[in-house]
């Protein structure tokens, strides 16, 4: 059996939903990876006692690690290190070669950004972030809180805990130094590898991979399959030891076999990674005309580094006339068909083609809610079309999930229909 970890997010700003929580994802994602499973994530407030609790929670799970995030910055909140040195029954101690060090490092920043300095206020705080709990390791800081190691005390159950701070980055950096630790290497010995694999649906409804999975049910005892729908695409994600690679294949190929064309990834790609994948080996460029959207298309097809290659523009025309104006819609089609149609979806992707000189023109145009709907068309109607070199394809579904929810599966939408079309489909 793997080792096995839990894992703790602290901070009320993520507890009621004003932060929006990065680090358990990633954590959990770099043990797997380290041949760890991890059993629970746990977000907490900004509250001693609901941290002990999860701690002693965790501790009950037989996990051989914990790791924690947030709480170690230099205000009254911050309590993660003095809880868990409490909870490993190690009282914090101060260190005062460590706060020599966050405090060059206080000092750097705050010149670096104009900061005002309170030196009484900043003394405090460096010292503060300087207290150790007694015979833990020092992670050095990647921003200004310093990481721990905290040993269980001799003759009880607790597993050893890595703290580290909130922010992401400083997390991140301060990661390989966690996993260096021989503590942690020691309380990690069992650890074997994980694999984790995906395969990706377009158009599936769950209830089918259901059906698919109750039938082929006596052959994946052992792996471990989790299926979400998200903006139309059915994930399919299993994990499972290496020990069972080939019943993993059979699975693969069952479902490849039973799907055809709807399994558009068998290896994590996403469909930006594809689309991406097909206008670079192409050489082949795309632009956007935006109504509804208003700009998510062309702003997902941008957030690659080196998308400047393939992505000629975009253009938000989201009235009438930016669309006339901006791309050329005639003035006629609009009035005879209405804003939201077939009609001005298309003009609206051979516009960018023709208005950014683009080989990929993909034209959106809807009712994005939560008013603006009739009988005819209803809230949730949007009208897509790409066209390119090897023709044009249109799609008008109708999409729920609120004013976002439309808009954000509108992207999707036109992802997928990019890729149809470059993948001759």
């Amino acid at each position: 059996m793997s080792a096995r970890a839990g894992i703790i997010v602290t901070g009320t700003e993520v507890l009621t939903g004003r932060v929006s929580d990065l680090n358990g994802p990633w954590l959990a994602e770099q043990l797997r990876q380290a041949g760890v499973d991890v059993g629970f994530t746990i977000v907490v407030g900004d509250r001693p006692q609901d941290l002990a609790d999860a701690l002693d929670f965790l501790a009950g799970t037989h996990v051989d690690l914990i790791v924690t995030s947030g709480g170690l910055g230099p205000t009254a909140d911050d309590l993660t290190a003095a809880v868990v040195g409490d909870w490993q029954s190690r009282p914090s101690v101060p260190d005062p070669e460590l706060e020599k060090r966050i405090a060059e490092i206080v000092e750097r920043l705050s010149a670096r950004r104009s900061w005002p300095v309170d030196p009484e206020a900043m003394a405090a705080g460096t010292a503060k972030q300087a207290r150790v709990p007694a015979g833990a390791e020092v992670l050095e800081p990647t921003g200004t809180a310093p990481g721990l190691v905290v040993p269980g005390s001799s003759g009880d159950a607790h597993p050893p805990v890595v703290v580290l701070p909130g922010p992401p980055g400083e997390l991140q950096g301060m990661w390989p130094d966690a996993m260096a630790s021989p503590l942690v290497n020691e309380a990690l010995a069992d650890r074997a590898e994980l694999r984790q694999s995906t395969l990706r649906l377009w158009g599936t409804p769950e209830a089918a991979i259901a059906a698919t999975l109750r039938r082929l049910d006596d052959d994946l005892d052992g792996l471990e399959i989790t299926t979400c729908l998200r903006e139309g695409e059915l994930e399919v994600v299993t994990r499972y030891g290496v020990e069972l690679a080939e019943r993993y294949d059979r699975l693969e190929h069952a479902v490849v076999e039973e799907y055809g064309s709807a399994v558009f990834s068998t290896d994590a790609s996403t469909v930006d990674d594809i689309v991406a994948h097909l206008l670079e080996s192409r050489g082949l460029t795309i632009a956007t005309s935006e109504s509804c959207t208003a700009g998510l298309l062309a702003g997902r097809l941008t957030e690659r580094a080196g998308s400047s290659a393939w992505v000629r523009g975009g253009a938000v025309v989201y009235s009438n006339e930016a669309k006339h104006d901006l791309v050329g819609v005639p003035t006629e089609v609009i009035e005879r068909h209405g804003a939201v149609s077939e009609e001005v979806a298309v003009a609206l992707a051979q516009g960018a083609r023709r208005e950014l000189r683009a080989d990929i023109g993909v034209g959106i145009t809807g009712i994005a809610g939560p008013g603006g709907g009739t009988a005819e068309k209803p809230v949730g109607l949007v009208h897509l079309c790409v066209a390119g070199p090897d023709g044009v394809i249109s799609r008008a579904p109708v999409l729920g999930g609120g004013r976002s929810g439309v808009r954000a599966r509108s992207v999707a939408v036109a992802l997928h229909l990019v890729r149809e079309l470059l993948q001759g489909g």
